[in-house]
């Protein structure tokens, strides 16, 4: 694409935008002889102004229009291509709530088939496919902003609100994964505003994990303990009038279990310990492993943040024997990117004993369940860097092999 002239450069993006080029020129208030022209390379685009204004229609980054896109990854059939990255953070980077003050916002799907799209998205990430998701999200982000745009003010607002926030913190999910700790953040964010549009707690309360989870990435561990702990109180079951319902418990359980991942990065064991047992007790409330608001919460997943806590606390054996007393069947019934996440955090524990070998075999188990996530995340790189240089001679085959993929060398 960078050696493409910028005329084929906007003709292959409005392609890809699915635009023609009387709609293309409409929205540029061109004429559609114009365009053709630009995208036979007969016009130049000789004014800083027109190109920016093309990269707006087009929304895109008004970098990758240029030609200076970033490097794809050798291995993006599992791990996010930083063009797609480049793409979310442009949709991101939109108001269109703004801009409808000053020309008509573009036609919005209809609302069910969001729906439908947005749970194949969460699907995608609990299923660890991050490049594939990547690749949909740029769409389905300006997609959801559109339709709450187009839907502000009317009968399905806060419906169109609700997805738009779904897809705010799905984005926030898989950023903060591949180390896009800023753009993780300013995806949570969003979905905090927009979820008190759609007057729903629940919402708000999911969105304040990925918050948190991006403020933790991001160093801030105290205050990300304070914003869970705060939503938390305020969604607790049982007070102020609240419900019990499986999907309240499930969220406010979700915010101790990140409340508790916060503070054991700061050393805090008493609070750790506290807000687990929480946990735990809001898990007892349920029939068992749920999914509700797509927290994947129950008593198997407070097991895995029990787990991840005690390796953030350098209590690795605790680590361990948590994991040897898990329920078999409740762990293989858990999604894929859960139970990698936790082979992830096991192989860190192995490493903190020093069990090299079992600490390698951890990585392999997860990166044979859900490749994308052991390839794709910055911790697992430090973590196989890590076994890597303390195996005693020559890796095993296998784990040559992962370090190959993962461009990891000693």
């Amino acid at each position: 694409m960078d050696e493409l002239p910028i005329g084929r450069r906007v003709a292959y993006w409005r392609n890809r935008r699915k635009m023609s080029q009387q709609v293309f020129a409409d929205r540029l208030g061109k004429s559609k002889s114009w365009v053709d022209k630009v995208e036979r390379g007969v016009r130049r685009l000789d004014k800083f102004s027109v190109v920016y204004e093309i990269a707006d229609v087009l929304q895109l980054d008004v970098q990758i229009l240029l030609g200076r896109d970033p490097e794809r990854r050798a291995d993006s059939a599992n791990c996010v291509d930083q063009i797609e990255v480049e793409e979310i953070r442009a949709a991101l980077e939109r108001y269109d709530q703004i801009s409808a003050f000053f020309y008509a916002p573009p036609e919005p799907p209809a609302l069910p088939e969001m729906r439908k799209a947005i749970t194949h998205a969460w699907m995608s990430y609990q299923h660890a496919k991050y490049g594939m998701l990547t690749r949909t999200l740029p769409r389905l982000l300006r997609e959801a902003q559109a339709a709450d745009t187009a839907y502000s003010g009317g009968p399905q607002a806060r419906e169109a609100a609700h997805l738009l926030g779904q897809v705010y913190q799905i984005a926030s999910s898989a950023l903060r994964k591949v180390g896009e700790h800023e753009l993780s953040w300013l995806a949570a964010d969003r979905s905090i505003a927009v979820s008190q549009r759609a007057d729903d707690q629940l919402l708000a309360g999911t969105a304040t994990t990925r918050v948190a989870l991006a403020l933790l990435s991001l160093g801030r561990s105290r205050a990300a303990l304070e914003i869970n702990v705060n939503i938390a109180n305020r969604l607790a079951p049982g007070t102020d009038g609240n419900d019990c319902a499986p999907e309240r418990l499930s969220v406010y359980g979700q915010l101790l279990l990140q409340g508790a991942m916060a503070a054991a990065r700061i050393g805090d064991n008493a609070t750790v310990r506290d807000l687990l047992d929480g946990a735990e007790e809001a898990a007892r409330g349920l029939e068992g492993d749920a999914n509700f608001y797509w927290t994947c919460f129950g008593p198997t997943n407070v097991a895995l943040h029990k787990a991840a806590a005690f390796v953030e606390l350098g209590e690795g054996r605790a680590a361990v024997e948590v994991h040897d007393k898990l329920d078999p069947d409740g762990f293989n019934a858990l999604l894929p990117e859960r139970r990698a996440h936790h082979f992830l955090d096991q192989a860190r524990a192995q490493a903190l004993i020093g069990d090299i070998d079992q600490a390698s075999e951890m990585l392999l188990e997860g990166d044979r369940l859900a490749p994308s996530e052991i390839r794709c995340r910055p911790l697992a790189r430090e973590v196989l860097s890590d076994v890597l240089r303390r195996t005693r001679g020559a890796p095993s085959a296998p784990v040559a092999e992962l370090a190959e993929h993962m461009s990891v060398g000693v």
